[in-house]
């Protein structure tokens, strides 16, 4: 199927592991121009030259601290000048830690919000402005299956991420006069480095081993496995396309029916 996004300018946030890197792989083998972002400048060239090999293309990689401010508004700058107007926006953030009920603090909440939150507000905000312009854009977050359904022990997690979902929701009558589609994408359990730190938080809070703890996870999958990074990757590049040009304000499972919620 041809997606009709070839040499579209694309941002990944969060793209130099686990999901966003998946992501970031999947529209450079489309033929877009990408850009990355992440903390790390070691991990961020090792990913840029790793896609760059089985894509034969140049992948912009941006140093980007999420939680500021300035910070976001430099990478758009940046890639502004380099890629020239954005045209799709793949949300992304490494997530809030694992921290039991008893210690969390208000810095954890503040910290939270900032990194999960309040950056998508301020990625859409920069993102506008041009594809408004060209009438065109897409955005997509990518968030948790604990919008729909809480996950244990992550309450950060849960209590901020669907606070993206309610955003992106209200403001679908505002992008879409200008053919700017926003949708969610809910992963479900994918042995990323995150997923994989998490449990052995879990597992060392409820004194159980890191393998009894993926069992768990995987028990409550019907697929009974976990999901590939690629087939995450897969469905976000579809409803970046003009094939899904109609999708717009949905919140799309690719969890393996992991959510049991009918809504």
């Amino acid at each position: 199927m041809e997606l009709k996004i070839k040499n579209k300018a694309v941002l990944v946030s969060a793209g130099s592991k686990g999901l966003g890197k998946a992501t970031a792989k999947a529209f450079a083998l489309e033929g877009c121009r990408v850009a990355i972002c992440g903390r790390n400048e070691e991990t961020l060239a090792e990913t840029s030259k790793e896609i760059s090999e089985v894509s034969k293309s140049d992948i912009l990689s941006i140093v980007c601290d999420l939680s500021d401010g300035e910070s976001i508004i430099n990478m758009f700058k940046e890639i502004e000048s380099t890629l020239g107007d954005l045209e799709i926006l793949v949300i992304n953030a490494g997530g809030p830690p694992v921290i039991a009920l008893d210690d969390l603090k208000d810095e954890h909440w503040e910290e939270a919000y900032r990194l999960t939150h309040l950056s998508a507000v301020r990625m859409v905000r920069y993102a506008l402005p041009n594809m408004r312009k060209n009438k065109w854009g897409r955005i997509i977050a990518i968030e948790s299956s604990s919008v729909k359904q809480p996950v244990a022990g992550l309450h950060l997690s849960n209590g901020i991420r669907s606070g993206v979902s309610g955003f992106f929701k209200s403001i679908v009558d505002d992008l879409a006069k200008d053919n700017i589609t926003i949708n969610t994408v809910l992963p479900g359990v994918y042995l990323t480095d995150r997923i994989i730190n998490n449990q052995k938080l879990v597992a060392e809070r409820t004194g159980t081993t890191l393998d009894e703890r993926l069992n768990i996870l995987k028990n409550n999958i019907p697929m009974d496995r976990f999901g590939e990074p690629d087939e995450l990757a897969d469905m976000i590049t579809f409803i970046s396309s003009e094939r899904a040009a109609y999708v717009t304000g949905a919140v799309i499972q690719v969890d393996g029916g992991l959510i049991r919620s009918i809504v």
